[in-house]
């Protein structure tokens, strides 16, 4: 790419609200300082540059990031009330970093908010809870977390819950069971947006087929470009689109990269050897260390670009966003290393011939519509 396309991006998200619906910085501050909510964000300043880190401010100001779903993640060895207890200490983290950063951070509910946000220079902040046993079977819990501000959930993540499978776990529930329905009813009830990203392809089909509002993929990309259970089937871009929904592609470079796809399948069937559990983010990062070689294949801007261009002629310009996955993976794709390399990917889109129009609907146009449907769901229950 040229440097003239590189100042053309930055000059449209300088105008055009970018928005990202997927960044797992609030369980890295917990891991780097502990669980309570205060000592966790009083532990990392986000000021300077965090070379630890994938985000600081220092790299969104660069980014030109607008609005960001800050995903309140509980790993699914918390389950019942210790799962319920994590998802609201991981809330209480994202309301603490917008009160300790008022001037760069302004926490909002509604994607008018995040407008307004925008226009005042600060990065429109909303929350995404990350796998559904953090409601541990409670449909008060569910509407507690919204009250609270989370506007998103993702049914699963790495294991299957007991009412919906996961794309990562062995199918027990042919997709959604009844209750797992009366999760979505009761999520397009009070305007949470039904998150697909972690779920099976049956979990998927099931959700669009009973979700009577918009649904969204938080942080996924293409199967047909890379066969990876964490992508998205042709079919369900096609029925996502049908149903307005905006799928985010995902940087992840094992979701991305086929190449890089075969080395963690490798390392899956290592650890299944072992007797380690793949599935279980821990176990698979000391695994990793402790095996050694090979080197793990690196990824690149063009297997993101090879995704995004998928989606949009499968789904339409309409219906793609971005959700990158900065700070919940070891590793990005060379040239998106961190937030603050957003516009290199705008860049290169607007070489390939991308419309400034077709690119701030990516960028944030689409995340806004359908988070905009739910809001007035919202609104006429006010």
């Amino acid at each position: 790419m040229t440097n003239g396309d590189l100042v053309r991006a930055q000059a449209l998200l300088d105008r055009v609200l970018l928005a990202d619906g997927h960044n797992d910085l609030p369980w890295e501050l917990r891991v780097t300082t502990g669980p309570d909510p205060v000592e966790a964000v009083a532990g990392t300043d986000l000021t300077v540059r965090q070379p630890h880190l994938h985000t600081d401010f220092p790299k969104l100001a660069e980014g030109r990031l607008g609005m960001q779903f800050w995903s309140v993640y509980v790993p699914c060895q918390f389950e019942g009330h210790s799962a319920v207890t994590a998802v609201l200490e991981q809330i209480e983290i994202v309301h603490q970093m917008a009160e300790r950063y008022p001037d760069r951070l302004a926490l909002v509910d509604t994607a008018d908010q995040a407008e307004a946000a925008f226009r005042d220079g600060k990065i429109a902040s909303l929350l995404g809870a990350e796998g559904g046993h953090s409601i541990a079977e409670s449909l008060g819990v569910l509407r507690i977390l919204r009250r609270l501000g989370v506007r998103y959930m993702t049914l699963t993540h790495n294991y299957n819950t007991t009412w919906a499978d996961s794309g990562t776990d062995e199918p027990e529930h042919g997709g959604l069971t009844e209750f797992g329905r009366d999760v979505v009813r009761e999520m397009n009830e009070i305007g949470m947006l039904v998150d697909l990203s972690h779920v099976a392809p049956s979990t998927m089909r099931a959700a669009l087929e009973v979700s009577s509002a918009p649904v969204i993929f938080s942080h996924s990309s293409c199967t047909a470009v890379n066969d990876h259970p964490r992508n998205i089937p042709d079919d369900v871009l096609e029925t996502l689109a049908a149903k307005d929904g905006v799928a985010m592609v995902t940087f992840v470079p094992g979701f991305i990269s086929p190449k890089v796809a075969e080395w963690d399948d490798q390392l899956r069937q290592d650890m299944e050897a072992a007797g380690r559990d793949y599935r279980n983010i821990d176990q698979r990062t000391k695994f990793t260390a402790e095996r050694g070689g090979p080197d793990k294949p690196k990824a690149g801007i063009d297997d993101v670009v090879a995704h995004i261009e998928h989606a949009r002629e499968v789904a339409g310009v309409d219906h793609i966003g971005l959700g990158g996955d900065y700070d919940g993976v070891a590793t990005l794709p060379e040239g998106l290393e961190d937030v603050s390399k957003y516009p290199v990917l705008f860049a290169a889109l607007l070489e390939r011939g991308w419309s400034e129009e077709d690119c701030a609907k990516l960028a944030g146009k689409n995340t806004l519509r359908v988070l905009r449907a739910a809001d007035e769901v919202t609104r006429s229950d006010a």
